[in-house]
This record gives C-alpha cells, sequence and structure tokens, in this order.
C-alpha cells in the first residue's frame, strides 16, 4: 500500500502506519514517529529501506539495545509482510531520509512471456512482463548512458503536490542493465523466460523517475524509441512529452539500499 501513513478514513494502510503501531507495543512515554528514508509508492517492494525513530521510556527503564528493539518489533509486526533487519544507535542529527548519501533501486524485467498469463505464479507482482518478445539490450544499454550523469529529469517525472517546490535537477551515479534469476527459475528453464535487472543508483530520485525511466529503456529495447530518443527526452525538459502509457508498473519495482 506504499509507505507512507495513512490517514483512518483511506481503505489502504500504509508500511508506517504499522511499524508504528508495532512501536506503541514497546510502551514509550510519547507515540513513536517513524521517519523513512524512501517514501516508495503503492505496488513498490523494498528488500531494505530504512527511518529513524525517538523512543522515550519511563523514568528508570533502561534504553533498549538494538536486539531487543529488532524482536520486538518484529514480535508485534508478525502477520505483516514487514521484518525488521537492523537497529544502530544515532546520534541526534543524524536524518534517515536527509542524511542519506544514496539510493539503491532494482527493477526485474522478464522477457518470453507472450501473455502475462505466461508469468510464473512466484513472480507475481514481483516483475513486470513486457509483452512482445525479446528486448535489444545492446540499445538499452546505450540509451541509458544519456541518463548518466547530472540533468534536468523533468520529463522523466510524474507531477504531484511536491512538483512546484522541488528542483527537477537530479544525477544519477549508474545505471546497469544484466541478467539475473528468478525465483526457482532453473526448474521452468525450458519454458525460455529470462529475467533482467535494470539497477539505478542516485541521492535522490523524483516521483516514479525509476519506473519512467525504465518504460523508456524497454520502448528503446522493443525498437518504439531509438537510444537518441532518450537524450531528446530529457532536453524537452516537459514531462507531457513523455510517451504516453510508457511508464512500467510498480510490481517491479524494489527499493535494494539506502547509503549513508
Amino acid at each position: 500500500s506504499g509507505v507512507m501513513e495513512t490517514s483512518n478514513d483511506q481503505s489502504i494502510v500504509g508500511v508506517q502506519n504499522y511499524l508504528e503501531k508495532a512501536a506503541q507495543n514497546l510502551k514509550p512515554i510519547v507515540p513513536i514517529k517513524f521517519h523513512i528514508s524512501s517514501r516508495t509508492d503503492s505496488g513498490v517492494h523494498a528488500l531494505s529501506n530504512s527511518a529513524h525513530l525517538d523512543i522515550q521510556r519511563a523514568p528508570g527503564k533502561p534504553a533498549f539495545n538494538e536486539k531487543e528493539l529488532v524482536y520486538s518489533l518484529n514480535y508485534h509486526l508478525k502477520p505483516e509482510p514487514i521484518r525488521i533487519l537492523n537497529a544502530h544507535r544515532v546520534t541526534d542529527s543524524f536524518h534517515a531520509r536527509f542524511s542519506a548519501l544514496s539510493r539503491t533501486y532494482v527493477y526485474r524485467l522478464l522477457i518470453g512471456c507472450a501473455h502475462y498469463s505466461e508469468i510464473p505464479v512466484f513472480e507475481r507482482d514481483l516483475c513486470w512482463a513486457p509483452v512482445g518478445g525479446c528486448l535489444n539490450v545492446p540499445a538499452m544499454r546505450d540509451a541509458a548512458q544519456f541518463l548518466l550523469g547530472t540533468h534536468d529529469f523533468s520529463t522523466f517525472r510524474s507531477l504531484n503536490s511536491e512538483t512546484p517546490f522541488q528542483s527537477p535537477v537530479r544525477t544519477i551515479l549508474q545505471v546497469d542493465i544484466r541478467p539475473s534469476s528468478g525465483f526457482l527459475s532453473h526448474h521452468y528453464e525450458h519454458r525460455g523466460l529470462e529475467f533482467w535487472e535494470l539497477k539505478f543508483r542516485s541521492r535522490s530520485f523524483l516521483y516514479r523517475q525509476v519506473r519512467r525511466m525504465v518504460g523508456a529503456l524497454v520502448a528503446v529495447g522493443q525498437g518504439k524509441l531509438t537510444p537518441h530518443h532518450i537524450k531528446e527526452l530529457l532536453e524537452r525538459k516537459d514531462s507531457r512529452a513523455f510517451p504516453p502509457n510508457a511508464m512500467a508498473p510498480p510490481s517491479g519495482l524494489f527499493l535494494k539500499s539506502v547509503e549513508y
């Protein structure tokens, strides 16, 4: 349902709501707020996101150690597909979102499906299978080079309430396109399905920027765009210039890590 907290009148519940509900079982004096590094959208996954929180315990109660905190929160998160992996004590000046040096996202593609019904059931909602056979990966890699470095990414962002207050300039530190393995894929190699991963690293990304970049690169792989079209889209600096219906779906996107 996305990371961000949702209000009581909304039918979907954000990851933040579950975290804060679990944290209330630690019996803090003041309700605990989670400040989450990367605000992933509904349908997007995280292999490892990060957050910071302050805990005020009753007078005389010792501070939690890291292991206690991880075990306690996970005990109360048990029913949900959310797990705390690690906890570290940090200084007051640390901020999970603003102290990050970079964020790495991985987008998983499944190639070789003529119809969505051919996606392995164990991979449902965990990848994108663009219809239409193989992709021209060398052309996609050529196109990806235009995205590297510092650019105005206005064409590659979706508009939201933050758009007027946010600079569209971002620096892409890394773009990789490489073969990958699927879950249990060695058991159905005979079906001719191929998994590929697109990896992007930047200090921060604009709203839906990664999904738009992936969609444009896949369009290059399908021959609908040329690598040079990516350069032209960047130069347009206009979100309306982005090809209609080319944005990749959220299902294949994973926040891999946040680096400090």
